[in-house]
C-alpha cells in the first residue's frame, strides 16, 4: 500500500507520524471518510469542502488549496488502484510540544489512505440491524460541535462500547435535551408512509454527505423529506428506520431497544432508497475520475 504523507507518496512501512503530533497527543485535527466507486471518487468536492469547514471551525490552517487536496486524493487512489474502496483523509494540527497550545505547531500534517472498509457484514443489509439507545450523551454543540468532523471521537467510541457490550453493532445517541441525535458513526432516518424524517443539525448530528445525497434522492422520487426533532417514541413507532454514512452507505434498522420496527424486516421505502443510492454512486457526474 502507498500512503500520501505531507506531499509525497511513500510505502506504508515509511508512513510515520511523530509522537509529538497534536493529532495523536490531543485528537487535534479533522478528517474525512470518502468512497470510490467504479473508478470515480464519489462526491469528492463535497467531502473536501466539509473538511475545510471543519478545519476553519477549529482554527486549523490546511497547507494546500481545496483543488490541490482533491488532486492528492485522486493521486493516492490511482497509486493504490483504489477503484472501489474507502479513502481516509486526515489533517492533524502537526508536530508541537507537550502543551495544549495549538500555536506551537508550525504546520499541519496531511495523510491519505486509500484502501477498503466493511463496516457491517452483508447480512445486515439484507436482514437489518438491531440497535439500542445508550446513556452516553452526544457532545453539546457548544462543547465539541458534532458538525466538526474532528479526530476526537471519544464521545462516539464510548457509545460504541455500550452497544458492543450489549451485543449489538450500533447505538442511537441522544442529545443533552433527550432528542435523537445520530448513531455512533451514522445519521439516522425515520420513514412514515412517504415522509422521510431526520434530525436537524442543532440536535447534535453531523450533516452527512450520504445523508444529504439520500435526502435529495428521496425528494426526487416522491418522498416528503424534512428535518424534524425526533424522540425515542418516534423511532419505536416508525414504519421504517435506517442509517446512512459513507462507510455504511444505507443500512436498515429492524429493532431498537427490543422493539421491532414496523414489520421487523427491512421495509419497501428503505429497499427502494438503497437501490436508488447505489445507482447514484455509479453516475459519472457524481464523482471525480481516478486517472
Amino acid at each position: 500500500m502507498t500512503i500520501y504523507l505531507d506531499g509525497k507518496l511513500v510505502p506504508e512501512s515509511e508512513a510515520r507520524v511523530s509522537v509529538f503530533d497534536h493529532g495523536l497527543l490531543y485528537g487535534d485535527g479533522v478528517f474525512e471518510g470518502i468512497r470510490s466507486y467504479n473508478g470515480r471518487v464519489f462526491l469528492l468536492r463535497e467531502h473536501i469542502a466539509r473538511l475545510y469547514r471543519s478545519a476553519q471551525a477549529i482554527g486549523l490552517v490546511i497547507p494546500m488549496s481545496q483543488e490541490e487536496m482533491c488532486r492528492a486524493v485522486i493521486t493516492t487512489c490511482a497509486a493504490n488502484d483504489c477503484r472501489n474502496g474507502y479513502i481516509r483523509l486526515v489533517v492533524t494540527r502537526g508536530v508541537g510540544n507537550l502543551g495544549l497550545n495549538p500555536y506551537q505547531c508550525p504546520k499541519a500534517g496531511v495523510f491519505i489512505i486509500a484502501a477498503t472498509i466493511q463496516l457491517y457484514p452483508p447480512e445486515f443489509y439484507e436482514k437489518g440491524l438491531k440497535i439500542i439507545t445508550v446513556g452516553t450523551v452526544r457532545n453539546h454543540p457548544e462543547a465539541v460541535n458534532p458538525n466538526i468532523k474532528s479526530l476526537n471521537y471519544l464521545n462516539n467510541i464510548m457509545a460504541k462500547i455500550e452497544a458492543v457490550n450489549s451485543g449489538v453493532q450500533e447505538a442511537v445517541m441522544l442529545n443533552h435535551l433527550g432528542y435523537v441525535a445520530e448513531a455512533t458513526g451514522d445519521n439516522i432516518f425515520v420513514v412514515r408512509g412517504r415522509a422521510l424524517l431526520t434530525p436537524p443539525s442543532w440536535c447534535g448530528c453531523l450533516i452527512g454527505i450520504t445523508r444529504n445525497a439520500v435526502m435529495k434522492i428521496a425528494a426526487d422520487n416522491g418522498f416528503e423529506v424534512r428535518e424534524s426533532v425526533l424522540t425515542r417514541y418516534d423511532l419505536y413507532t416508525a414504519d421504517e428506520v435506517f442509517l446512512t454514512g459513507t462507510a455504511a452507505e444505507l443500512v436498515p434498522v429492524v429493532e431498537i431497544d427490543k422493539r421491532a420496527i414496523g414489520s421487523g424486516v427491512p421495509g419497501p421505502a428503505t429497499r427502494q432508497l438503497m437501490r436508488l443510492f447505489h445507482a447514484c454512486t455509479q453516475q459519472p457526474e457524481n464523482g471525480d475520475k481516478i486517472v
